[in-house]
């Protein structure tokens, strides 16, 4: 943000900081927070505390111990915004989007550090992971939450090392999945209503995860590697205490005998199965963007049994021939097109991370206690609401998704229309991972397409 700008929105950004002065016990640590939201909002080139607080003309330790020890609560700053985004942005068919993002660091000491796969280079080496969970209601999407990825292994078995790093004796190793359904479980438990969940498939792949979604009565679609292997019809299941011809009495279920082995997901639909859909993703100035979907009832394979039915989406990009597998447990009635709405709204959480790091400092942290770090993430998500509050706001854009109406405005099936065109420049770059908006036309040949549209920039 320019600083012309902030300047213009310092009224309403005082105001807004202003709504989390009781969750700060004194005046100069409210005064710390205005000076971090500033910074961060500001047009400095690195935000991490030194560069703020020199602008600022605060001394650079004071800002430091506001992040290590002051006496403030950032959980109840948490609640807080979750409160404004449950008061201001309620959706009828409100997303969350789990993911993850990771910042490389140099040393051992900065707590959860560890050599691992680094999203930002898309290679390994040494960082911190974090799990994040994104809200995307028609056009608004901020971060509702994040948590620290500690590793088992090199820190969560070695207490010492903990102890170091100011890392709680409750905070034990949590698989990111598991990360994921805590914060989905803050959220919910706060107020926020969800009505989707959506995540790729280092989440989808996990079916215990998929079901602890279903049973807060969620609806997910989320992907999963083509290497995850099920029926399209549940196969016949002999129950515990079924006595078999040899004599033998069951003591727990197993597939009755010449039943079907499990396939995995790319060889469970044959040519003369479902047919080919196309949808309309995105125009962009190398053409348009066309996924083609077939859809199928599908039960995993789960420890030698079936799981629950599921809806199996195979999405296939028209150009580049990428394809992309997703499960869903929403009920039949409701359409494909709702279904891939959400799966592809995944792009919001990647220029969220975008926006972090590039705007507000998400990644400027240098820090090494737990407790600053956890701190650090609070106010990024801060700064990082206010900054979306007010693009919505100033701008006018339309999000990256059309989005699917509330009960009163249609049912809940998605309108077709037309794909915006050049609403966002920043769209084109959601990362590898979600290629959806990339694409090339086709040399003199034009797109297959039902019209069925479903995104826009």
């Amino acid at each position: 943000m320019e600083l012309e700008q902030l300047r213009s929105l310092r009224p309403a950004l005082d105001k807004f900081v202003a709504q989390f002065d009781d969750c700060i016990k004194t005046r100069p640590s409210r005064e710390h927070l205005r000076t971090c939201v500033n910074g961060q909002l500001g047009p400095l080139e690195r935000k991490s505390i030194e560069p703020i607080a020199l602008e600022a003309k605060v001394p650079p330790r004071s800002l430091q111990e506001f992040l290590s020890i002051h006496r403030w609560d950032e959980a109840a700053v948490g609640r807080r915004l979750r409160g404004l985004v449950r008061r201001d942005h309620a959706e009828a068919n409100a997303i969350g989007v789990i993911d993850e993002t990771s910042f490389a660091k140099k040393g051992a000491k900065t707590a959860g550090v560890q050599p691992q796969h680094c999203g930002a280079t898309g290679k390994t080496e040494n960082c911190v992971a974090t799990v994040h969970l994104g809200y995307v209601a028609g056009d608004f999407q901020t971060l509702l939450d994040g948590d620290l990825y500690l590793p088992e292994k090199s820190w969560a078995e070695d207490r010492v090392r903990c102890r170091a790093a100011g890392i709680p004796e409750a905070v034990c190793y949590r698989p990111k999945w598991q990360i994921a359904l805590d914060l989905l479980e803050r959220a919910l438990g706060e107020g926020v209503a969800l009505k989707w969940v959506t995540a790729d498939e280092d989440y989808g792949r996990v079916s215990a995860f998929r079901d602890k979604v279903a049973q807060k009565e969620l609806h997910y679609v989320v992907e999963v590697p083509p290497s995850i292997t099920g029926w399209t019809r549940r196969p016949k299941v002999e129950p515990a205490g079924t006595v078999t011809p040899a004599g033998r009495r069951l003591t727990q279920p197993r597939l009755a005998r010449k039943q079907r082995q499990p396939r995995p997901l790319l060889g469970l639909l044959p040519p003369g199965g479902p047919a080919w859909q196309a949808y309309h993703i995105k125009d962009t100035d190398k053409g348009a963007v066309v996924w083609k979907v077939r859809e199928t009832r599908f039960y995993s394979h789960r420890e030698g049994l079936p799981g629950p039915r599921e809806r199996l989406l195979v999405a296939r990009e028209a150009l580049t021939g990428e394809v992309k597998c997703f499960l869903s447990n929403a009920p039949p009635e409701v359409p494909l097109k709702n279904l891939l709405c959400v799966a592809f709204s995944r792009c919001s959480i990647e220029r969220l991370f975008e926006d972090g790091k590039g705007e507000v400092g998400l990644d400027h942290f240098e820090v090494r206690c737990y407790r600053s770090l956890m701190r650090h993430l609070v106010l990024t998500t801060l700064s990082l609401y206010f900054l979306s509050e007010q693009v919505q706001r100033l701008g006018g854009k339309k999000g990256w998704v059309d989005a699917l109406p509330s009960k009163g405005r249609g049912g809940g099936a998605v309108g077709s229309g037309h794909a915006a065109r050049g609403t966002n420049p920043r769209a084109a770059r959601c990362g590898a991972e979600d290629r959806l908006l990339a694409g090339e036309r086709r040399q003199g040949r034009a797109l297959p397409c039902q019209d069925q549209t479903l995104l826009v920039a």
